[in-house]
């Protein structure tokens, strides 16, 4: 098994203003600026569009426990998404072509951050007993994301949701 990098604090390197990384990092760590506008609903996860500008999008989600993603990405965005309260488990699963499927599962505790690159696939979940806030940001914004499933023969892709069609 792989490990995954993830962040605590990020790199220097990795926290430029108006970076992924530095947005949901800043946003995360002053709840007086999203408290506000959280909601939560319990037939799926709430989310909302914070801040969309040519550079990037900003969302905040909010996660019952239970609540959770399948495996998707996050088409030829990058981006970061940073834990603002609680704990989601990110379940992350590479697949190149001849090698072997790594799959690597970690827990997010707020203060945490995963920065990703176009196609990273990964599945978010509130595995824990309280709600979750999370803040993600995308450079350049969504345009589609897609779904993808767990084969015995590997990772085989089921969907291509549209920005603005399918959500």
């Amino acid at each position: 098994m792989h490990a995954v990098p993830y962040l605590t604090v990020p790199a220097p390197e990795m926290v430029r203003p108006g970076s992924p990384t530095s947005l949901a990092m800043a946003l995360a760590a002053h709840p007086e600026r999203w408290r506000p506008l959280l909601d939560y609903r319990t037939d799926t996860r709430w989310y909302r569009l914070l801040d969309r500008n040519p550079y990037h999008e900003v969302w905040l989600l909010s996660w019952l426990p239970g609540q959770g993603t399948d495996l998707h990405d996050h088409g030829s965005a990058s981006g970061a998404f940073a834990i603002a309260a609680g704990t989601l488990t990110e379940r992350v699963v590479a697949a190149k072509p001849g090698r072997p499927l790594v799959e690597v599962t970690r827990s997010l505790e707020t203060g945490r951050c995963r920065v990703f690159g176009p196609h990273y696939v990964h599945q978010v979940t509130n595995t824990g007993s309280v709600p979750a806030v999370s803040v993600h940001v995308y450079s350049p914004g969504l345009t589609v994301m897609n779904r993808y499933c767990l084969e015995p023969s590997g990772l085989c892709h089921v969907a291509v949701e549209q920005a603005g069609v399918d959500w």
